[in-house]
């Protein structure tokens, strides 16, 4: 049987990871998520800390601000390349050799462009309205909204910046994903029934 993949990307505090969880319960695969980050820090031999501050999400570098001493995120690594590049290619390797053990889900990392034209894949977009995301931020880590706000923004500008630097796509629009759901109209279950829908289908 042929593997077959399900990419998530998301906007920050839209629910993205929990529909790809409801997901995985539905079609009993794995998920795959921040343990990209753990695994690329064992594959180059860096503290996962200092990963944390080029992977794609980087909340914890946003609430640490003010009293996180400043790291060179440019710093060489296991490839003779910059942290970031080095982190990327990381994970390119870790995501192929997971398509390869078996049908999975796995949240961001540009994994939809990493395994283009190799396996059957489907590949979505989580998106939120503003006042769901502020509010869902707020109340996970303990902040005020206007602190959320800031965090959603700088959050998806750097997921952005992430996206198009290591792929030829616009992130999150309907041209580089085959579909693009807006939770707060759909809701979680209805999302994730739909993405379960798309998969039984490929």
């Amino acid at each position: 049987m042929v593997n077959k993949i399900i990419t998530i990307g998301r906007q920050f505090g839209s629910g993205g990871r929990e529909i790809g969880e409801l997901v995985s319960k539905l079609l009993d695969i794995p998920l795959y998520d921040r343990t990209l980050i753990e695994m690329a820090s064992k594959t180059l031999g860096v503290d996962s800390f200092d990963l944390e501050q080029v992977d794609e999400t980087a909340i914890n570098h946003f609430l640490a601000l003010y009293n996180t001493p400043e790291k060179n995120i440019h710093s060489e690594a296991g490839y003779g390349l910059p942290l970031n590049d080095s982190m990327f290619l990381a994970q390119c390797d870790i995501i192929h050799k997971l398509a390869e053990n078996g049908s999975c889900i796995l949240i961001g990392r540009c994994a939809d462009y990493v395994l283009r034209d190799r396996y059957p894949c489907v590949n979505v977009f989580i998106t939120a309205d503003k006042k769901d995301r502020v509010e869902r931020i707020s109340q996970r880590y303990e902040i005020s909204q206007r602190e959320a706000a800031e965090a959603i923004r700088r959050v998806d500008k750097k997921r952005r910046f992430y996206y198009e630097t290591y792929t030829d796509r616009d992130w999150g629009k309907t041209q580089s994903h085959q579909a693009v759901f807006n939770v707060s109209m759909l809701g979680p279950e209805l999302t994730a029934k739909a993405i379960v829908g798309m998969y039984e289908n490929l």
